[in-house]
């Protein structure tokens, strides 16, 4: 997730590593004293990222669409802010129960002797955040709502990509938090490298793998635990009996709603080899009904920068070269070449073979590689001979096929007849496997992925135990060890 380059419309300062060590020493100081706030405070923080979002939402929204030159206010809603609300909105009805310590049996004979253990789930201190530009507001706030229902406190790296945006949450956390809770920091590729120099308890990625690895690099020097949240290529998978039309609609949708820029946004798309000409319609169909323009439409978002949009129109021009048919699906028949917000209308790439880079890196934008098969059990060895993806897509009713997704293939996310809406269930883990990344957030995953799950044990006082199996050791003492 997160993938773009280096030209940046309004660059922010650089943030100084000291200054950063300075705001952490901060952000520590509380848990030299105590490591266990209380659960009313925790919800007390929680309420204020709901009052933050919902006082300033009108402003966080058009300083989004600013930033991307184009983006509907309307998606910032959905997709960052009513996202985030309903996600703290649900943590603030479960943390109280998450907090509570998770009993476990003592073994024979020590339970019946007066033992007791359980997990102790425990803050970890500050938690780092490095967000992408992506979805700014659910993909900063949302990981610190979890930070917060555990009891830590945070240091959040926001995207230099979406400057103005960045300034305006950096603004508004001064406004409804201390500097002793939680900290705004922003600047550019520097700062982000500084960033991960600090000494976390714990630090959460969300970006591309290639950045990834140098994270890992970086942050390994101290120690510091990773969550990856990453992307690559999710495929998706057409059967034979799927409902085309409503297929086709989910799958475009991934490929259109934020211009394809999502992490979980469907990479390629195999279809039954007697199925490609149906899908290329109902695809044009589609973008027919729900952008009849685009050059001009404000539902339709821009990419981001002009780099990205470069890289991706270079993808479009490789697999043209290497023998690929390109479908454009440009209803009005726009001139794309000269225009202010580097949209690319959805287009479709159909016989691509591996040597195109469309098929080696995560695409990013609204491009969708059309693959046929006629077996489905090819598709399958396919994809599992692919790098692990955040999610993988399956449309159609063959149980026999739909275990198959789940049990033999591995992805961060299974999909069945469904795009996009895993993320909404606050109850299920958010995060990929592999080069996908590593970890999980959202609901309870994230409140443990944030804690340190401490072990206690609770000795009994009755007998001491050592004495029947201890040195010196004896035919008895043999005997005794055994029985327990």
């Amino acid at each position: 997730m997160g993938l773009g380059g280096v030209f940046i419309k309004n660059s922010l300062p650089d943030t100084s590593l000291e200054i950063m060590q300075e705001k952490l020493s901060i952000l520590k100081e509380p848990f030299l004293k105590s490591f266990n706030p209380s659960v009313k405070s925790r919800k007390d923080r929680i309420e204020r990222v709901i009052k933050l979002i919902e006082e300033n939402s009108d402003q966080i929204h058009a300083v989004i669409s600013k930033d991307f030159g184009s983006r509907h206010e309307q998606l910032s809603q959905l997709t960052d802010t009513l996202a985030t609300i309903s996600h703290a909105k649900h943590v603030l009805k479960k943390v109280s129960s998450w907090v509570k310590p998770d009993r476990r049996k003592a073994r024979f004979p020590l339970n019946l002797l007066g033992s007791s253990a359980y997990v102790h789930n425990q803050p970890l201190g500050v938690i780092g955040i490095i967000a992408p530009w992506n979805f700014p507001i659910s993909l900063s706030l949302g990981p610190l709502i979890e930070v917060f229902a555990a009891g830590n406190n945070a240091m959040m790296k926001l995207s230099e990509f979406v400057p103005e945006t960045s300034k305006l949450i950096d603004e508004l956390i001064k406004k409804y938090f201390s500097e002793a809770e939680v900290v705004v920091i922003n600047g550019g590729v520097q700062t982000s490298t500084d960033f991960t120099k600090l000494k976390f308890d714990h630090l959460v990625y969300t970006g591309s793998t290639a950045v990834a690895k140098k994270v890992s690099a970086s942050v390994a020097e101290n120690l510091v635990p990773l969550t990856l949240e990453l992307g690559g290529k999710s495929p998706v998978i057409v059967s034979s009996d799927a409902d085309m039309k409503k297929s086709v609609g989910q799958i475009m949708t991934g490929k259109t709603v934020n211009a394809g820029q999502i992490c979980v946004a469907p990479d390629y798309t195999f279809v039954p080899d007697s199925k490609q000409d149906e899908f290329v319609s109902l695809a044009r169909e589609f973008v027919q009904n729900s952008f009849p323009t685009i050059k001009n439409n404000p539902d339709y978002t821009s990419i981001i920068h002009l780099n990205h949009y470069e890289r991706l129109n270079s993808l479009i021009s490789d697999a043209k070269e290497k023998g690929a048919t390109v479908v454009e699906l440009n209803p009005a028949n726009e001139d794309f070449s000269q225009q202010e917000y580097h949209k690319i209308p959805p287009t479709l790439i159909l016989n691509p073979s591996d040597d195109m880079e469309i098929m080696q890196e995560e695409i990013f934008g609204p491009i969708m590689p059309i693959k046929t098969y006629s077996k489905f059990e090819e598709v399958i060895q396919y994809i599992n001979h692919q790098p692990k993806a955040l999610a993988l897509y399956y449309f159609g009713n063959n149980k026999n096929e739909i275990d198959t997704v789940i049990n033999d293939t591995s992805s961060g996310q299974a999909v069945m007849n469904e795009w996009g809406f895993q993320y909404a269930y606050e109850d299920l883990p958010f995060g990929g496997v592999g080069p996908s990344g590593s970890g999980a957030y959202h609901g309870k995953e994230g409140f443990l992925s944030f804690s340190h799950n401490k072990a206690v044990l609770k000795g009994q006082k009755l007998i001491n135990l050592w004495s029947l199996v201890g040195a010196p050791f004896t035919e008895k003492t043999d005997k005794m060890a055994k029985r327990f």
